[in-house]
């Protein structure tokens, strides 16, 4: 991998003179995170590594079968069981029976009548060894009532309730413009994306400690602590004060990372055992447990004119959500706000459609929505450049969305929206050299080593991938944070609730405080819920709300600070600057050091920030649901083996709309992740399930993308125009990758075969050219 944006040569010296390499500081540096020695290191604490004295540890009972009644269930072996100290079930749950995220409580924390997926939780058994916790588990005896799981999601809308609340978890009907309206040509297609597993790096582990006033602590991997308090707090029939959520490390998050139905079970069995009990999940738990990304099929008809500009789009969307709703009524939303991708269409017509199956539940995963939709309306677009004779890129091009343009949502679009400079970027770059015909290079064939056929059946293609996503919340969701910052001896701290997830929140708030206060020394506190809330890791909220919080706070310090050198000299504190740990004014009258003005002073303060607000979309899905939005091209170059159907990403040109640089080297991390999980949807990453059941839960049988997997990825424009409402004018980087390479890809080999490729991931059947 590499980034081709900005390079430069050095200009040369004569002689090579030692130069202090100088210290990142400040935005705009690439300051390195904080904690990366100790991740390397391996010294980093995750929840897996926590103990206390007297622990205990937790086995969760779930569900072999996707749909079944629950006849009895009988815990007395696993109660008898030496070691055991703890078994709990429906029954032992005190407070509220269900739970859910996305404001909505639908999901039990165990099942009481009926099983609704394969995985869910039944009981749940505390031991003094992890052993016997797993093998009292396996000795709670379930009587089932087997039934036929109903899978495929168009089959829900006709099936027997699944759910008290019904199959249908909301229907959006987006209207706009002219229904009669056609043009010169039209396309059709159908599109079927698989379940993606966000697969994190460490599976879900935490520990709960019973306190003295009847409460509990949860030691947990959460990246959104201040819901899960309340969810569990509601569960376990306390208050809010009574249940504490102290963040670990995080081992990764693309998704909603922490499954509560551990969570909840560990905290029980705390409560009742009255000691600290400890869970750390399977990779086979972890795929049964947390949520998955939304399989979706789409049905798109696409009407234009003869040179290639859209009229009108008309499309069904149907999410499978599993068996709970979760997230899925934010997922639907995006899917039919953005159904149309980043395109000026005059007339859309959507129906989107988020079902209960009694497949794994679905949920957050980073781009949801948005991916599905982006691979197949970029296909619809390659198809109306096929059938016009025209070039893909000019197409697109023609059509591109602008500043000032209207969404089919009718919401105008305010932030900038550069999509025919970042297509423009990714078009005019060098394509990469085609491979050489010889033994030494057979390397780079698709299937690697020995693993294709003749190279005579290898064909190269380009295809292009446009995407766009909002960001933070929408719809009418409140997004706020809170942050407090601290100076004392010269030393800053602050205080704030938003989880280190990988995103790089940690380190962007050491470079506000850096840049606004000119403190070298800055450290960021552990998050738990004593602090203010600062809502979910996602969607580049940390990077807004609480990156702005964080600056509101850092500001107030800095007037503290200024103030009584600005009533001295007779000025106001705006002439006066902190730049390289000095505060100087505007005349050069006053020079001196931030430590020096600092002088064993304690300055703190707390600030919120809370961005314009948003409005649900209506009965014909119009209106101003979103705060702003991100956009991504990316251009894909692959080689298909066309008898065999293996294929190889050769490159990937990447061109983003990002607002502002504020950490060169973590924004280019960032894009070549979501770039790279993008290849991994494009081309392996698919959690089976028939019937209902998760095959292979492992990290054998679902294919991570590796780094031999990974092409090259080259940054070749960053457009830094800032989003004047956003702090700093950053936008979020990492979902917009997402969604863009897996439709680039899929173009891509749809130029080298002449095939539709209408699936993701791409099957190789799908890529065989047959004669």
């Amino acid at each position: 991998m590499s980034n081709d944006a900005g390079t430069a040569e050095a200009a040369g010296t004569d002689e090579a003179t030692p130069v202090a390499e100088p210290i990142p500081h400040g935005l705009g540096a690439s300051l390195p995170p904080a904690d990366a020695r100790a991740k390397t290191e391996g010294t980093f604490p995750y929840a897996a590594d926590l103990w206390a004295e007297g622990l205990l540890w937790a086995a969760v009972l779930r569900s072999p079968h996707p749909h079944a009644r629950i006849v009895s269930i009988d815990t007395t072996h696993a109660r008898e069981m030496p070691g055991v100290r703890a078994v709990v079930t429906h029954e032992d749950v005190p407070g509220a029976p269900l739970h859910g995220r996305g404001g909505r409580a639908d999901r039990p924390v165990f099942a009481s009548e009926a099983v609704r997926h394969h995985g869910e939780p039944i009981a749940a058994v505390a031991a003094d060894h992890p052993d016997t916790a797993r093998m009292a588990a396996a000795a709670v005896i379930v009587e089932y009532e087997v039934l036929d799981p109903v899978t495929d999601p168009e089959q829900a809308f006709e099936a027997e309730p699944l759910h008290p609340d019904g199959n249908l978890i909301r229907h959006i009907p987006l209207r706009r413009g002219d229904p009669d309206a056609t043009g010169a040509v039209v396309v059709e297609g159908l599109y079927r994306i698989g379940r993606q597993d966000p697969a994190p790096i460490g599976a879900e582990a935490g520990l709960a400690v019973p306190r003295p006033d009847g409460g509990v602590e949860l030691y947990l991997a959460s990246t959104d602590p201040h819901a899960d308090r309340d969810t569990a707090a509601s569960c376990y029939g306390l208050s809010p004060d009574q249940v504490k959520i102290v963040v670990t490390g995080v081992p990764g998050a693309t998704a909603d990372r922490e499954d509560q139905g551990f969570q909840l079970p560990l905290g029980l069995l705390a409560l009742k055992t009255g000691c600290p009990v400890k869970l750390t999940a399977t990779r086979e738990e972890s795929f049964l447990g947390h949520v998955h990304r939304h399989p979706t099929l789409l049905r798109y008809r696409h009407h234009a004119d003869a040179e290639g500009r859209v009229v009108k789009v008309e499309a069904q969307i149907l999410l499978d959500a599993g068996a709970y709703a979760d997230t899925s009524s934010d997922a639907l939303a995006a899917a039919v706000a953005f159904a149309c991708g980043p395109y000026v269409v005059p007339n859309a017509f959507i129906e989107g459609w988020a079902v209960r199956t009694n497949n794994p539940p679905s949920g957050h995963v980073r781009g949801e929505g948005a991916m599905q939709v982006c691979a197949a309306y970029e296909a619809q677009m390659d198809k109306v450049a096929r059938k016009l004779g025209l070039d893909p890129a000019e197409v697109r091009l023609r059509n591109a969305l602008a500043t000032g343009d209207v969404l089919p949502t009718g919401q105008t679009v305010t932030c900038p929206a550069p999509v025919a400079e970042l297509l423009q970027a990714v078009r005019d770059f060098p394509l990469p050299a085609l491979p050489k015909d010889t033994p030494e290079d057979e390397w780079l064939l698709p299937g690697g080593p020995e693993g294709a056929g003749e190279p005579g059946a290898v064909r190269r293609g380009v295809g292009y991938g446009i995407g766009m996503v909002h960001m933070l919340g929408a719809e009418g969701a409140d997004e706020v944070s809170t942050a407090t910052v601290k100076v004392q001896d010269g030393v800053a701290t602050v205080l704030c609730a938003a989880v280190e997830t990988g995103q790089g929140f940690t380190t962007l708030a050491r470079q506000i405080v850096q840049d606004t206060l000119g403190v070298d020394e800055v450290q960021v506190a552990p998050v738990d819920t004593d602090q203010p809330p600062a809502g979910p890791g996602c969607r580049g909220r940390h990077t807004w709300v609480s990156g702005g919080a964080v600056e509101r706070a850092a500001k107030m310090v800095r007037t503290q600070l200024l103030q009584p050198l600005a009533h001295q000299f007779g000025m106001s504190t705006e002439l006066l600057q902190i730049a390289d740990g000095k505060i100087t004014s505007y005349d050069g009258v006053l020079s001196t050091t931030v430590a020096e003005a600092l002088d064993g002073k304690e300055l703190w303060a707390t600030a919120q920030c809370r961005p314009h607000p948003t409005e649900p979309l209506d009965e014909a899905g119009q209106g101003d649901a979103f705060v702003g939005m991100a956009f991504c091209a990316i251009r894909a170059v692959v080689d298909v083996d066309i008898e065999i159907g293996s294929v190889r990403v050769v490159e990937l040109a990447v061109a983003q709309d990002v607002g502002r640089v504020l950490n060169p080297a973590q924004l280019t991390a960032r894009i070549e992740a979501g770039v790279t999980q993008g290849v991994g949807i494009a081309l392996t990453e698919n959690l089976r399930t028939p019937r209902g059941l998760i095959r292979h839960p492992d990290l054998t049988g679902y294919a991570l993308p590796t780094a031999l997997d990974t092409p090259d990825i080259r940054i070749v424009k960053l457009v830094e125009e800032r989003d004047v409402v956003a702090p700093f004018g950053a936008k979020a980087v990492s979902a917009a990758p997402v969604v863009a390479s897996p439709a680039a890809v899929a173009s891509a080999v749809r130029a080298a075969t002449g095939r539709p490729v209408n699936r993701l991931p791409i099957r190789p059947q799908a890529a065989v050219v047959t004669a």
